[in-house]
C-alpha cells in the first residue's frame, strides 16, 4: 500500500459526498496493487474509503475457510460504511484489490461525528449500501439458480480487467460454487470455444462479445428450461 496526500480530484470527490477536506482530520490517499488486501475480515477497521478508482473483491470466508464472494466486484461508492452504521471496529468481510485500487481514506477517530452529523453524507450512504444490498440478493438468486458455467461466465465478465482474466483459482471455485476440476473443465472449453485463450500470466480473453453472448445463451436456456417445467 502507498499513501499520498489529496489533490484537487480527491477533494472535488468528497464535496460530492458532502464533505470538506478542511474539516476532514489525517485524510488521506491509499493505493493498492493487485492482489493486496484491503480490508481482512475480522479484523479491526479504522477507516473510511471512497474509492476513486480500480476494482477490488469483496469476499467473506465460510466455516470451512473458503471463500465466497457476497457481491463479487467494488469498483465505485464508499467501503466500510456498513461498519461505521455498526459501530463495529472490525471488517465484515475481506475486501481484496483486483486491480491497482485507490481511495480517498477518512480515518474513524476525530472524524466520526463529522459523518455522522452529515445528512448530504449519510443519504448518499444509504443509497449505496442498499444498493449493494439488491446486488447482493441479485447474486444470491445467481448462484442458487444459474449454471456453474453461467456463473463462471459471469465472473469472468465483472473480474476481467484489460480483457484479462488472472483470479486464483481455487478462489474462484469457491466462490462460484464449484469444484476445482469442474472449473478447469470449463475454462477449457471457454479455450476450445475461442473465447479464451491460455497465458502464463492466466486467461486472456479473446472475444468479450461472445463471451457474453454465450453467458446471455445460457441465461435463457435456463429459464426456457424452467419454464417448461412449471406448465408441465
Amino acid at each position: 500500500m502507498i499513501k499520498t496526500i489529496l489533490k484537487k480530484k480527491h477533494i472535488d470527490k468528497l464535496s460530492k459526498y458532502g464533505l470538506d477536506a478542511n474539516h476532514l482530520k489525517q485524510c488521506t490517499i491509499f493505493r493498492f496493487a493487485p492482489g493486496e488486501t484491503i480490508y481482512q475480515e475480522d479484523f479491526p477497521i479504522t477507516w473510511l474509503g471512497i474509492v476513486v478508482d480500480g476494482k477490488a473483491k469483496v469476499c467473506c470466508s465460510s466455516a470451512n475457510g473458503k471463500n465466497l464472494v457476497l457481491c463479487y466486484f467494488v469498483s465505485t461508492g464508499t467501503i466500510g460504511g456498513i461498519e461505521l452504521m455498526a459501530n463495529q471496529n472490525y471488517a465484515t468481510a475481506s475486501l481484496i484489490a483486483t486491480t491497482d485500487f485507490e481511495c480517498i481514506a477518512i480515518p474513524f477517530e476525530g472524524n466520526e461525528k463529522i459523518l455522522r452529523d452529515n445528512n448530504k453524507f449519510l443519504n448518499r450512504l444509504c443509497y449505496e449500501l442498499s444498493t449493494n444490498l439488491v446486488n447482493s440478493s441479485s447474486n444470491f438468486v445467481t448462484s442458487a439458480l444459474h449454471t456453474g458455467e453461467q456463473r463462471l461466465c459471469s465472473y469472468i465478465i465483472e473480474s476481467s480487467h484489460n480483457n484479462v482474466f488472472n483470479d486464483v483459482l481455487t478462489d474462484v471455485a469457491c466462490s462460484i460454487g464449484l469444484s476445482y476440476r469442474h472449473l478447469n473443465r470449463l475454462l477449457t472449453q471457454l479455450c476450445h470455444e475461442n473465447i479464451l485463450a491460455k497465458e502464463n500470466y492466466g486467461y486472456r480473453i479473446k472475444n468479450m462479445k461472445l463471451l457474453i453472448k454465450n453467458m446471455k445463451l445460457l441465461i435463457k436456456k435456463a429459464e426456457d428450461a424452467r419454464c417448461k417445467l412449471i406448465s408441465s
